[in-house]
């Protein structure tokens, strides 16, 4: 019986069928970089004051200036209050001029806006005053949306093929991405962005999995490491095509219609040869195993097809496997908290680009841009410095660089927006530290299960880092200040971790001790043959590192 996996090695690691497969899943990358961030730039801060268009009754030929005057108090500035009013009354326009208004109370009319604003999420569904929270609130339910496909589409794809899956989160990110654009409510604009969230989550764990099983080890850091940077230019062009449409409802057509292209290529999309073999499905295997050989100009011996079987799969380890042993409960925890607190540091940072005081387009360039060297350079610090030192590093960089910015006056938009785009830099290269140094802590029993829950983890984040925002209303520097503390914290718990690099991948839980020292100690034993554990348990067998 021949493994698929050896059949694999000999149609080739990264030959043209793989680098086209890798291209072709890039193309939804950049649609989800946009779903990710486009709502920034859909609400626009622009002047508004309440609508005060009752006094028209009793004075029509006002002037505006007239009408405000009379209506509105003031504030501390002199400015004209955005969120209060005069409480109407039944006054002649001589007694209103002679006597004024004294009674104030908030806007229940609604609010008016500059006439030249181009329609923005803020401007139609006055998301203003009492109502500015529902802004952070619908990001939050985005990120619900991130969560809940995860848990949705990842068995899913397990269930019914990768390429299925793929085609039908692209398709309902298309369907309901368009459909944003047309909804009359906000709430209906909330719940259709829960399902983009979801269909986001679909395709990118999914082309994930799909492109890993078709790549040789050797050359899966290249796949990820692409398709990450893909995701940062996707970031730069939302931020040109938000500059260049204003309109809220086109840009989010803009942003969504094109995806559906990715349906060309639903002929060309193959399924993952691994997948079929393992629901037996060998006759579908076969052919798509014998495409890719034809594509990348190799030959498959007929023998070594012949003997393709249903692989048996191993019984991988549950989730309380990870807290039954002392050192796997440490490296949950730990690494759990590494994933919290770099989502909650990166999204902290990625949504606030509009307060920083800069031009937001501009700034939302130099974060998407930032991210290509941070990405690209964490494969060289992981190689010279270690997984430990990199993880510990940054994410001390993050929390300082965020703590710093409490400290900077708001007169000072440059100097806040360059340690941003410092703390975006650390954060984004720490966060591929973590996919890197997490899959490497876990036993190969428990390792999906272990990075899974380390991303449900990164997924909680998500949901709470816009909320935090809305502690800003008791002072502007809190925010800042839970997003800078809590990545210190995560960052000297990292120091309690092992090293892996240069050290193999346990395979089983090991008995107490650390995955390095597990190890450590099968390599050692395997000179005198394999060494049987105390429970008359399995072989300790080790997996090869990927060294980058």
């Amino acid at each position: 019986m021949s493994d698929v996996g050896e059949i694999l090695k000999t149609v080739g690691d990264f030959g043209p069928f793989q680098k086209w497969l890798v291209l072709l899943t890039l193309f939804p990358c950049l649609s989800v970089a946009f779903h990710q961030f486009c709502q920034l730039f859909m609400v626009a801060q622009v002047p508004h004051h309440c609508n005060t268009s009752w006094i028209r009754a009793v004075g029509p030929n006002l002037t505006e200036e007239e009408q405000l005057n009379l209506t509105l108090p003031r504030d501390a500035d002199g400015a004209y209050e955005q969120c209060s009013m005069y409480s109407p009354v039944d006054w002649d326009l001589n007694s209103i001029v002679a006597y004024g208004l004294n009674a104030t109370e908030k806007c229940s009319s609604g609010w008016v806006y500059p006439s030249a604003q181009p329609p923005s999420l803020l401007t139609e569904f006055d998301l203003v005053c009492d109502r500015k929270e529902l802004n952070d609130i619908s990001q939050s339910v985005y990120m619900v949306g991130l969560f809940l496909g995860s848990m949705i589409f990842g068995p899913l794809s397990d269930r019914i093929g990768r390429r299925p899956v793929i085609l039908v989160s692209v398709f309902l990110q298309g369907l309901f991405g368009v459909g944003i654009a047309l909804v009359p409510h906000f709430y209906v604009y909330m719940a259709f962005r829960c399902v983009v969230g979801a269909s986001v989550s679909g395709i990118t764990m999914t082309t994930l999995a799909l492109a890993t099983e078709w790549i040789g080890v050797s050359s899966r850091p290249k796949a990820v490491l692409i398709s990450h940077c893909c995701f940062a230019i996707g970031q730069m062009i939302l931020a040109g095509l938000s500059y260049g449409i204003r309109n809220w409802r086109l840009l989010e057509i803009a942003g969504s219609a094109p995806i559906f292209a990715f349906f060309f290529s639903i002929q060309v999309l193959p399924e993952s040869a691994r997948w079929l073999v393992t629901k037996g499905r060998i006759e579908e295997a076969k052919k798509v195993l014998q495409k890719a050989a034809s594509v990348n100009k190799r030959t498959i011996p007929p023998e070594l097809l012949e003997q393709l079987k249903p692989e048996k799969q191993s019984k991988s380890g549950s989730t309380l496997d990870l807290f039954r042993k002392k050192h796997l409960r440490k490296v949950t925890l730990i690494m759990s908290c590494t994933w919290f607190v770099n989502s909650l540091v990166y999204y902290g940072l990625s949504l606030n680009v509009t307060n920083f005081g800069l031009d937001i387009y501009l700034t939302q360039l130099a974060f998407g841009a930032v991210e290509i060297p941070a990405r690209v350079g964490c494969i060289f610090m992981l190689q010279w410095f270690g997984r430990k030192k990199t993880q510990t590093v940054l994410l001390l960089l993050s929390g300082l660089v965020c703590l710093i910015i409490t400290g900077i006056p708001e007169d000072q938009p440059v100097v806040t927006t360059v340690l941003a785009t410092i703390g975006k830099f650390t954060a984004s290269a720490s966060f591929s530290t973590s996919y890197v140094y997490s899959a490497e802590l876990f036993p190969t029993v428990v390792r999906q299960t272990g990075v899974g829950l380390c991303s449900m983890s990164g997924r909680v984040a998500a949901i709470v880092a816009p909320l935090f925002r809305l502690l800003s209303q008791y002072h502007r520097a809190i925010p800042m200040a839970v997003f800078g503390s809590v990545p210190v914290v995560g960052g000297l718990l990292c120091i309690l971790l092992p090293e892996t690099h240069g050290t193999d991948l346990a395979d089983d839980t090991g008995h107490g001790c650390p995955p390095a020292e597990v190890c450590e100690n099968a390599n050692s034993s395997s000179e005198n043959g394999h060494e049987k554990g105390k429970d008359g348990g399995q072989d300790k067998d080790c997996t090869k590192t990927t060294y980058f």
